[in-house]
């Protein structure tokens, strides 16, 4: 399942991303996972949550992006979440690139079961229509 939560800076949308990860680490029975620039959520979720910050692996377009979160799927069959903030900043700007690389995700969600959800700083009209259907009322 992918997710998306837009919102433009200062909607809230972190603060929404970090209240899911904290109901993942509740209910889930496999890790979850979360991913970002520099270390903003260290204190802001539990202990139990595999923080991940993205600068370490100098990922830089959403081809990368894409292999780095297949890389991540394939090396640990109990990621059960996985949660993004700031997709933008990690991939860059490109929301056609960001469409093909969820129409991607997508079939790797429905193989393997796993929630994605991400965070971006954008409004839906900016975003291809064939995403929308990720779109995450709030």
């Amino acid at each position: 399942m992918i997710n998306l939560i837009l919102g433009l800076k200062g909607s809230g949308k972190t603060k929404y991303l970090i209240d899911n990860i904290e109901e993942a680490v509740k209910t889930s029975n496999g890790c979850v996972v979360a991913i970002e620039r520099g270390a903003t959520l260290r204190f802001d979720v539990s202990h139990d949550v595999r923080l991940i910050d993205i600068d370490e692996y100098d990922i830089t377009d959403f081809n990368s992006f894409y292999g780095f979160l297949s890389g991540l799927i394939a090396g640990n069959y109990d990621i059960s979440h996985i949660f993004v903030d700031a997709t933008f900043k990690i991939g860059g700007r490109d929301y056609d690139a960001f469409a093909k690389m969820t129409d991607k995700l997508k079939r790797l969600c429905d193989d393997s079961e796993i929630t994605m959800t991400f965070t971006a700083s954008c409004e839906k009209e900016d975003l291809p229509e064939r995403i929308h259907k990720y779109i995450v009322e709030r």
